[in-house]
Order: C-alpha cells, then structure tokens, then sequence
C-alpha cells in the first residue's frame, strides 16, 4: 500500500510505550523462527484481552506488519477503509459460507507476503489452561494453499507456514511484572495438502482438524498448562518458595520451570505426604492473596529473634540494634523521597486511575492490565502534553523553547520509569515490614480466630468464562475430579448456577500477619520434606512423576501410549496426547540445576518465632511432630 501503514505503525509505537510503562521486559523467545519474508499466519495465545496484540506488534520480530481480521462490512465506508488499511487489518466475510470469499482478504495479504495474526482461542480468557484452539487459522492457511495451487500467477513465490506463539506472563495483571513471547517452530502446509486437496469436504475438515491438533501442540508446549486451579496455585506457591527473588528464574526458563512444577503436583500419591503438601502450599497461596503480601517481601523481612516481645532473654539494647536496621531501610526510602517526589506526584492520577479500573473488573483478571495500562495511559496523554506547554509557555513559546521542553518531558519520563523500577519493591518491602512487625507484637488475643480464618485459607476461584467450550461430562479423564468439584473449578460442562456476587471481605493484615508467618513455615518445611522424600525416600531410585510429553521427550523421559495412540491413564496431558514420564530423581536434579535452593527449604526460617511463639507448640508435638505437619493453635481457639 502506498502509505506503508502509516497509522498501524503509529498506534504500534504508542502500544510500545504503553506496554513498556507496565510491563518491565518483554523476552522474545525463538524470534528466529520467524521468517523475515513471505505469506506468515500468526497463531498466539489470548490471554490478557488488547495486551496481547499490543505485545505482539510492538515486539514482534524484523518489525513486520501484522494484519489482524475485521469485519468486512466496516469496510464499506471509503474513510473507514483508509484507516483499517492505515492500520494493517484486512476484511473477513463472516457471513460467507465459502470460504474461499470468506478468506478473500486474507488470500490478497497473504499473497503479497503479508504476515496476518489470529488469535485462534477466539476469546480471550483466564483459565488453569489452554481451553480451546479453533479451525480458523488452519483452515485459513490451507484454503490459500489451495488457492495459490489454482492462482500460481497471483500467489506469493513462498508458501504459507504457521508460527505458533505464546504470550506468557510471569503474573498478568501485576504492574512491573515480565512478559514472555516464545515462537514455536514454523508449520508448513505440505503434511496436509495432499488430503485436503482430495475434494472430499470429510477429508478436508480431517486435515483442517490435523492441521488444528498440531497447531494446539505447539501452544501448549510453549505455555503453563495445569488440569485445574489448585495444582496450578500449588506449583506457583511451591516456584515462589524455590525462587523466593522474583529475578531469580532466568525467563527463558520460566515456563519449562513452572510446567515441571505443575507436572510434579499432578501425581497423586507421588509421596505420602502429597496431599498435606499440596494444602499447605494452598493455604499460604490464599492467605498471601488476602494480604496482598508475597512471598518475596516476607522473605526479604529483617525478622530475627531479637525483635521477639516474648524472648525475655533478648538484652534491649540488641533489640534496639535490630530494629535500627528497619528504620534505616525506611530511611533510605524517606531520603529518596524528595528525587521521587516531583514524579510521583506528577503520576498520582495515573496510579489512581490505574486502580481504578482495575477495581472495575474484579472478576476478570484477564481485563485487570488492559483497564491499568488504558486509564493509566490516558492520563499520561494528557500529562505530558500539559506539562510540555507549561514549559514551552514559559520559555515564550520559543522554537528552542520548543525543543527544550519536548527533552525535559522525554528525560522526566525516562527518569520517573528509572525511579519506579528501583524504589517500586523496595518500598513495598519497608511497608509490609511495618504491617508485619505491628502484627506480631500486637497481643495474640487479637488474632483472628480459627473459624474466621477459614475462609480465607483456600484460594478464589476465577469465574468460568461463558465464551468458552468446556468439555462435557463423559469427555472427562479417568482422574479427573468429581461433576461437583469440576464444575467448581470450571472443569465441566455441566450447566452451573450463576455465582453470587459477593466481595470477601478482608481483615485489616495485622490480624492474619501471625497466620501468614505459620502457613509460610509450614509450607516450607511441607516442601523440603517432598523434594527429601522424592530425592531420598524409599522408592526414590526407580519413581516416576508425571510430565507434559514434551519434557518427557526433551529429558529422557518416556510415553505411554495405547495401540490406538491415547493415553494409557489420566492426568493433565491424557486428554493432550500420550502420557509423559520423568524420573524423579531427575525432576529434582533439574530444578536444582535452574536455581531452586530445595536446601535452604530445610534451614529455619527467619521470622519462625512470630508464626511459632512459645505456647502455640506444646513440648510433645515441638518433638514428635512431623516437620511439613506442626500444629497451630490460634489464638482464640479451644486448644489456648
């Protein structure tokens, strides 16, 4: 087009910026499987609604355009049409049944070497995994095919491939947390030609549904996948308390880290104490959710003994020493406030309004970054325009004044950016210090009691998605859960009651502050009990633990397969393809190997006194006890 895409390539820039000031890098994974030239079909995940096309243009390899689908009636209006073309999308006519007019647009890009992106999920969505992959990409890739057969003179000299591409984030709707965008390898059309150029609509759909599987295959590779929202919440516990440095798992290693993980949890009975494992890491998934702390700020707490109210054996000078170590760190946060204090200000509303749309969309995590990063983004629109005319007014409307102010601007944001990344954890740290020292000095008796804590040891569940096609009851796997819990979980198809809208109300911190420290030892000392028992336990030579079958493939593992190429038994890749095997042994050597510190699981944890104070452990369970299964008596209870 003569215009080159002039506003894709604005809107492109502006998305890049936008993503930047949310996310803190985006890592390409495999761009070189990315061709430089000729037709490309785009297949990615759609996880995290505009976000994800944002991510995809503005990183995307060799800064190809990419050509997203629109309807073609948008297209009538002769202003209409620049600006879709302007912006690279190309029409589709979805009211067609042939599909070779239905692909019209799709033939025309292709053919002049266009790269076109499909998000083949066809909604985006928040899910334990991936729910759904539909025909369209597959079928739009192998119609051209046929369609460059019959129009060779029409056709790009290269042939149609498809990259399959996932959009990974390490936590979504987190503002500064990472993005991960991995290209699987190319898939050429030349394994399903010959059957879908057969002229039988059977055959064809067969090859559409080959074409799909494969498609499916490469996404999943490429992304967390879990059976259903526990085991996903326990591996994410159990990866937070391995790598308690939210930098300390390298992101190329990110998702093979994490689906290890929750392969690990997806055998039962792996260990005896699987399942006590498993409820302990829950337990302090949602009692860190409640909070709104993590695991890598309690981690990072100055907590010794010496800041015990009850150790009378602490001389108070040592007390005062180790409590100066809090108040310099809030110090030094303080000191920098006055560099910090021009730009937080200036960005107070972009913060807010963040917030705010966030909060309008509780109960859809999926949309949670995209309202932060648009009513942020907004705001800033009008920020910096504002702020560069005051400047320029100033300096009396001047071209130099002009140029002088546009460089403040730019450096003032680079510089707020810079500031941000530096003080932003930092000063969550000091903060959740403070709520954790008040909480535990605070008397027990404040404690929220054991029957108010109930509700808050077991995580929420996202709501199911209407737009999704969910299995139906007999399409389920032989270990998959009970309809009830299922359906709970938004494993099935069986029609659920609307849920009832309802927000949980949240204690003030200094309540649970004691509940959290006790559930984060006890998940600790749960988890290095199970590496111990995987590693060492009776059995550990030749035991087994399950694994997506490209892990499997990739480290030594082994499939089970049944004459007819399913599964021999269930499990999270039974309804994927084969059953997948790794050692457990090697399992643990592998985890070792990318950074998890499975020994420093077994040390005592600091701040063990604030969760474990003398009264809560009678003197028979401090010695009889099983580590992963120490007893808590909270305050309030019968048991005091």
């Amino acid at each position: 087009m003569p215009d080159l895409w002039i506003l894709h390539r604005v809107l492109v820039r502006i998305a890049g910026w936008a993503v930047v000031s949310f996310f803190s890098q985006i890592r390409v994974i495999g761009g070189e499987n990315v061709p430089e030239h000729g037709p490309l079909i785009i297949a990615a995940t759609h996880h995290n609604m505009m976000l994800d096309p944002a991510i995809l243009s503005s990183a995307f390899p060799n800064s190809r355009v990419l050509h997203y689908w629109s309807k073609a009636s948008l297209f009538a209006n002769p202003f209409a049409k620049w600006v879709l073309e302007s912006t690279g999308n190309i029409p589709v006519e979805r009211k067609s049944k042939d599909r070779q007019v239905l692909f019209r647009g799709t033939f025309e890009a292709l053919s002049k070497g266009y790269a076109v992106a499909l998000f083949p999920e066809g909604t985006s969505y928040t899910e334990p995994r991936i729910m759904q992959v539909k025909d369209g990409a597959a079928w739009a890739a192998l119609e051209y095919t046929k369609w460059a057969s019959e129009n060779p003179d029409k056709a790009a000299k290269d042939p149609v491939v498809i990259v399959p591409t996932a959009i990974v984030y390490t936590n979504k709707s987190k503002y500064r947390s990472d993005v991960i965008m991995e290209f699987g390898r190319p898939i050429t059309m030349d394994p399903y030609r010959e059957q879908f150029m057969k002229g039988e609509e059977s055959e064809r759909r067969a090859a559409v549904k080959r074409l799909t599987r494969d498609l499916e295959a490469g996404l999943i590779q490429a992304t967390i996948n879990a059976p259903d929202w526990d085991t996903l919440y326990a591996a994410r516990m159990a990866r937070d308390l391995l790598w308690e440095d939210d930098e300390g798992i390298n992101l190329d290693d990110f998702v093979t880290v994490s689906q290890t993980l929750v392969d690990l949890f997806c055998t039962p009975d792996v260990t005896p104490n699987f399942h006590s494992v498993k409820r302990h890491l829950l337990e302090y998934y949602s009692l860190l959710q409640t909070t709104n702390l993590t695991n890598t700020t309690l981690s990072a707490l100055p907590l010794p003994s010496t800041l015990d109210p009850h150790n009378a054996t602490v001389a108070l000078p040592s007390r005062l020493l180790t409590l100066m170590a809090l108040i310099f760190s809030t110090l030094s946060i303080l000191v920098r406030l006055p560099f910090f204090l021009v730009p937080f200000i200036l960005h107070a509303p972009v913060y807010f309004m963040g917030r705010l749309g966030a909060r309008l969309v509780e109960e859809e995590e999926e949309t949670q970054a995209q309202n932060k990063v648009v009513f942020g983004f907004l705001f800033v629109l009008m920020i910096y325009p504002a702020t560069f005319f005051f400047l320029w007014a100033f300096l009396w409307y001047t071209p130099i004044g002009a140029l002088v102010s546009a460089t403040v601007v730019f450096l003032f944001a680079q510089y707020h950016n810079k500031l941000v990344n530096d003080n932003y954890e930092h000063a969550k740290r000091v903060v959740a210090a403070w709520r954790v020292l008040v909480g535990v000095w605070m008397p027990k008796r404040w404690d929220l009691s054991l029957a108010a804590l109930s509700q808050y040891t077991t995580p929420r569940i996202p709501p199911a998605n209407p737009w999704i096609e969910r299995p139906k009851p007999s399409d389920s796997t032989p270990n998959s859960p009970p309809p009830q819990e299922a359906q709970a979980r938004g494993l099935s198809g069986v029609a659920a009651e609307p849920p009832v809208k309802s927000r949980r109300r949240r204690p003030p911190t200094r309540r649970l502050i004691r509940h959290v420290l006790r559930a984060r030892v006890q998940a600790a000392r749960a988890l290095a009990s199970f590496f111990d028992q995987l590693d060492k336990g009776a059995g550990a030579e030749g035991k087994w633990v399950r694994a997506s079958p490209h892990l499997a493939r990739a480290y030594g593992g082994r499939l089970d397969v049944d004459e007819g190429g399913n599964a021999t038994d269930g499990g999270v890749s039974s309804y994927r393809g084969p059953t997948g095997w790794r050692s457990a042994r090697e399992v643990v050597t592998f985890l070792r190997r990318k950074g998890a510190k499975i020994a420093s699981l077994e040390r005592k944890v600091e701040g063990e006194w604030a969760a474990l104070s003398p009264g809560d452990l009678s003197p028979t369970e401090e010695s009889d006890a099983p580590r992963e299964e120490l007893t808590w008596i909270p305050a309030g209870s019968s048991g005091e």
